[in-house]
């Protein structure tokens, strides 16, 4: 279990990521409403989802998770910041799913994060 739990986590996290990009890359309305909103559409929502991929990619390999997991606060930190500080904590009366998403999506690597913190490297 002790070896099954971080797996799981990458898993989750790498899923969370990745199944926002057909929101990001098809320009779905929600996705291009959010980031014209805070002003970075359309390099922001590409450049965004570009970065989310390669942090799941990351995730997903164990040597390489603790980077994903590093990248995936910075995207998911700004993602929350935007919330907090432009967008509410509600988009689009979406009931806050969006916000709470990336707060369980930070928790979670931050955790991952901490099972890998003797894997990272730093020059």
């Amino acid at each position: 279990m002790k070896k099954k739990l971080p797996l799981l986590l990458r898993i989750l996290v790498a899923i969370i990521l990745i199944q926002t990009l057909r929101f990001k890359f098809t320009a779905h309305p929600d996705s291009v409403y959010i980031f014209t909103k805070v002003g970075l559409e359309p390099y922001g929502r590409i450049g965004t989802g570009i970065t989310e991929l390669i942090a799941g990619i990351l995730l997903l390999i164990p040597k390489t998770a603790w980077v994903g997991a590093m990248l995936t606060l910075g995207i998911i930190g700004g993602a929350i910041m935007m919330h907090i500080t432009k967008l509410g904590l509600e988009v689009n009366n979406d009931g806050g799913v969006l916000f709470i998403t990336a707060v369980v999506t930070f928790l979670l690597s931050a955790v991952i994060l901490w099972t890998k913190r003797k894997e990272v490297k730093f020059f």
